[in-house]
């Protein structure tokens, strides 16, 4: 389950389940998600998705909600998941070292 492990449904602002109401009826209960050929998927939409990542600053309005599957979720945010982390990441630039052979003397 997606929300195993997240404080999130916590965190969710008043009145979500009007919104998420909202969002499904405006998105014909549907996926928005579209595949490289242009074709929406077919699936049923559970799940709404902030576009931007609430993390990352996005906001509650509709514009920035969206239907999505269960998979294209899970795959939007396995990626955001990843982004975040590699964003996270602390780079270490040694120095670069010279060949013992090609030190001066």
């Amino acid at each position: 389950m997606a929300w195993e492990g997240s404080n999130r449904r916590h965190t969710l602002p008043k009145g979500w389940a009007r919104t998420r109401r909202r969002i499904i009826r405006r998105d014909g209960g549907q996926c928005t998600a579209t595949y490289s050929d242009g074709r929406r998927c077919e699936l049923p939409g559970t799940d709404v998705d902030h576009v931007v990542p609430y993390s990352l600053g996005g906001s509650e309005d509709d514009q920035n909600l969206q239907l999505l599957c269960t998979w294209h979720h899970a795959q939007k945010s396995s990626s955001e998941g990843g982004t975040a982390a590699a964003h996270a990441r602390v780079s270490v630039h040694r120095p670069k070292r010279v060949h013992p052979a090609l030190e001066d003397e």
